[in-house]
């Protein structure tokens, strides 16, 4: 009988040992620090029969064990973990009164670094049961065999404790006291779990070190131009909507089947927060640039000034004609009416140049060539000597005929995602991110392959690049917090994204996705002004196609 015995034994080691080494491999490829924790607790349930157990962390700062994971299989509790079932119960103090705890089971564990191994609660002597024995009248329940082992990750810190209660016989179903194997496996498996805990914490706040990188560049962009801060913002948000709405695409759309995981959001998501890095590099003055004459300062009040004086030399041709009239009238009369329509056409001029320093609307043939005839004045300069009343740069920059920005600033504005992708390719990305330079790079490429930087056309491009060439188009026609303009209306800006489907700019597939889906909707309740949010005929929208 006792070969047997023996027999059976060693297989039921066996088998615990082969579930050991699953389980590690298991906690080892587990991202979600909930999961792993609740793995955890699982595991050395599972392993050592025990009906019920808890997972305390250190808190550091706190000096306390904090309750993560509890279960308790007779009672049917599930706290902690993915249940969303909060864990009401104080942490455990590590010390009182600036004492060490060596009262408590767990607080001793953590602060000694040993394993408890306790028959019977109920008989033993020297730890202070009276708070289980309260809970267990309370609900019935009998905590008599304690196992606690301390989790020590590889640089010997002890970061938490497992403590499981109850193991049960297989055979008989009674609560029994957890056997020297037990305790070896649990053990072995709190030595894991300390690691792999860790391990996932050290990658979780290098993660976090890493967005916070990401953060400061924004940031920098952010104080650079506070008029285009919050596009660095609102951007990777509206992306992240559009990518969700495209998992949700119905049969008969090119994007039906398109899914993605967990980490390639966190991918896409990184490319949105980093797509305008480049602008690091764009000088102050040209994307901040609100009026034509925009540079440190506007300008305009130059002009103004030239204006000034010729309005005083036209006061000083009319004070000297009326000096060399010697009292006739009808040539007083003449020089006042040369007068007073020489000054009523240069405050006509005037008020002229201010309207188009703006840029608020498209400038016509006719209104560029009247800057250019204005600009034949002649004026006594600072120097004393005769000169155009506008210089060739205020020319230049007066006639841009849309927006506020000349063919080189513009030139310099486009530059950003040249610097943009120099900078992401420059970086070792790891497997899991390698897609973040091609996704932030590509959100001024056109569908018709007539974008920059590199001229991509539809098929070239991923549908992630694809999907944030739209939210930073639609960001930027609905920004309120812009110098040169005010935030568009949904239906406007609808219309402009429409026309730009016709247009082949943007994918005419996630276009209709984007209204069908009713995504501008969403973003605009959580980021737009209500005076924006109009409401929308989708029927007059050019291009949608329902």
């Amino acid at each position: 009988m006792a070969p047997s015995t023996d027999k059976h034994e060693r297989e039921q080691l066996t088998a615990r040992l082969r579930d050991l080494n699953e389980i590690g491999a298991a906690l080892s490829s587990e991202h979600d620090i909930d999961k792993l924790l609740e793995n955890i607790l699982l595991a050395a349930k599972k392993i050592t029969n025990a009906d019920a157990g808890t997972l305390y962390l250190v808190d550091s700062e706190k000096k306390a064990l904090t309750f993560e994971i509890l279960r308790n299989d007779s009672l049917n509790i599930k706290m902690g973990g993915t249940t969303g079932e909060v864990i009401s119960f104080y942490p455990v103090q590590l010390y009182v009164d600036g004492v060490e705890n060596l009262a408590n089971v767990v607080s001793y564990s953590a602060l000694r670094g040993e394993t408890i191994n306790i028959q019977d609660a109920y008989v033993e002597q020297g730890f202070d049961f009276s708070g289980t024995k309260k809970f267990d009248a309370k609900t019935g329940y009998q905590s008599r065999s304690f196992l606690a082992v301390p989790m020590r990750n590889h640089e010997s810190e002890i970061i938490g404790v497992l403590q499981l209660i109850n193991a049960i016989s297989p055979e008989t179903k009674e609560i029994v006291q957890f056997s020297q194997d037990d305790q070896q496996l649990l053990e072995s498996l709190g030595s894991q779990a300390a690691i792999a805990l860790s391990n996932r914490r050290l990658i979780r706040q290098l993660e976090e070190l890493f967005e916070s990188f990401v953060k400061l560049i924004n940031t920098a962009i952010d104080d650079k131009s506070p008029y285009t801060g919050g596009h660095c913002e609102r951007v990777p948000e509206l992306t992240m909507m559009i990518a969700e709405a495209a998992t949700r695409a119905q049969a008969g759309s090119s994007l039906c089947g398109f899914t993605m995981s967990e980490a390639e959001k966190y991918e896409l998501r990184i490319a949105a927060l980093l797509h305008d890095c480049g602008k690091i590099t764009t000088p102050v003055h040209v994307v901040d640039k609100a009026t034509k004459l925009q540079t440190i300062y506007d300008r305009i009040h130059l002009i103004d000034t030239r204006f000034e004086v010729l309005k005083r030399d036209a006061e000083i041709v009319l004070l000297r004609a009326e000096l060399a009239a010697g009292g006739d009238s009808s040539l007083v009369e003449n020089a006042q009416k040369t007068y007073t329509a020489s000054v009523e056409k240069l405050n006509a001029d005037r008020v002229f140049l201010q309207h188009s320093n703006q840029g608020s609307e498209k400038m016509s043939d006719q209104d560029q060539e009247r800057v250019r005839n204005i600009a034949k004045y002649s004026w006594i300069n600072q120097e004393g000597e005769p000169a155009d009343f506008l210089s060739g740069d205020e020319v230049e920059n007066l006639t841009i005929r849309a927006g506020t920005l000349t063919a080189a600033e513009r030139g310099i504005i486009n530059h950003h995602i040249v610097s943009t992708l120099k900078m992401l390719e420059s970086l070792q990305w790891p497997k899991h991110l390698k897609h973040v330079p091609e996704f932030a790079g590509g959100h001024h490429e056109r569908m018709d392959g007539k974008g920059y930087p590199r001229g991509l056309t539809r098929d070239q491009m991923s549908v992630q690049a694809r999907m944030m060439g739209i939210a930073d188009i639609f960001e930027a026609l609905t920004a309120k917090d812009r110098p040169y303009k005010h935030g568009k209306t949904l239906t406007e800006s609808l219309t402009i994204l429409g026309k730009f489907k016709q247009g082949g700019h943007i994918d005419p597939d996630l276009f209709d996705l984007f209204i069908r889906e009713k995504v501008y909707l969403k973003y605009a309740k959580q980021f737009l002004d209500p005076i924006q949010i109009d409401e929308v005929d989708v029927g007059k929208i050019p291009g949608y196609t329902p």
